[in-house]
């Protein structure tokens, strides 16, 4: 594989191998959280990816054997987002690539980290990954796709209880719910997920590509009803006061302080 770093920043790398485009969020010592100008980096990685018509299939890991711990909560306090307008977190999570996209996952993917696995057609996990929809304890909600494929992918009681909880959900769980496509050894996902993406992309492309539209059409006015419902009840909640305290709490190390508001 030959890396070419992206243009817009050093935190999302690129490798392209026989058709495939591997994609890295490199910030490994924030644990791969995701800023403004790592979701742009990403953004523009998506773009490339569904430009060119030698690259057949997509794959999105971290680097340091984490996936992502989801938004940069100390960028949010600080004013910055890392939603792309009409793309959504990370530039992923309300328009994903034409093209098929496939979520190595190992370690963490945490918050907006589960929500961009969520938005990949498939996922491939190690065994030490963790997925987890945590947004609850900091007083927010999972506004970018957790609430609404989380209750497609997995059974709603179980989805409803991590959305509700925060707590984790295991790799193999994962697996035995439906959720993951496949299980490997630690530090083997990629690999796996490389595996997977050859035998995609050594199919006919214009075959690939409409298999993926038909899929996703089938569904995409139902995401976007549910994106359009689920943003009315949620708006007010991103802008309170518990929002703006969880992210606090969390960069000084502390418990929040909830007042309802």
């Amino acid at each position: 594989m030959t890396p070419t770093p992206t243009s817009d920043a050093p935190t999302v790398r690129t490798e392209e191998h026989d058709g495939v485009l591997v994609i890295t969020i490199d910030r490994p010592k924030v644990r791969n959280a995701v800023d403004g100008a790592t979701a742009r980096a990403l953004a523009d990685a998506f773009d490339r990816l569904d430009a060119r018509g030698d690259l057949v299939v997509g794959v999105l890991t971290g680097a340091g054997g984490i996936f992502s711990a989801g938004m940069d909560l100390k960028a949010y306090a600080a004013g910055d987002t890392p939603v792309i307008p009409g793309r959504g977190f990370a530039g992923l999570t309300r328009s994903q690539p034409h093209t098929p996209l496939i979520a190595a996952v190992e370690g963490w993917a945490l918050g907006g980290g589960t929500e961009m696995a969520l938005a990949c057609d498939l996922i491939v996990a190690a065994q030490n990954a963790t997925f987890g929809l945590t947004e609850v304890t900091f007083g927010l909600v999972p506004p970018e796709g957790g609430i609404v494929r989380l209750p497609e992918r997995i059974p709603r009681n179980i989805a409803l209880e991590i959305l509700l909880t925060g707590d984790p959900l295991s790799a193999a769980r994962a697996e035995q719910l439906g959720l993951v496509n496949h299980l490997t050894l630690p530090g083997e996902a990629l690999d796996k997920a490389l595996e997977l993406a050859h035998r995609i992309a050594r199919n006919a492309p214009l075959s690939i590509a409409a298999v993926k539209r038909a899929v996703n059409e089938r569904t995409a006015y139902g995401d976007q009803d549910a994106f359009r419902q689920q943003d009315q009840l949620v708006a007010p909640v991103l802008a309170s006061h518990d929002a703006q305290e969880g992210a606090h709490a969390f960069a000084e190390k502390r418990p929040p302080h909830w007042e309802g508001r």
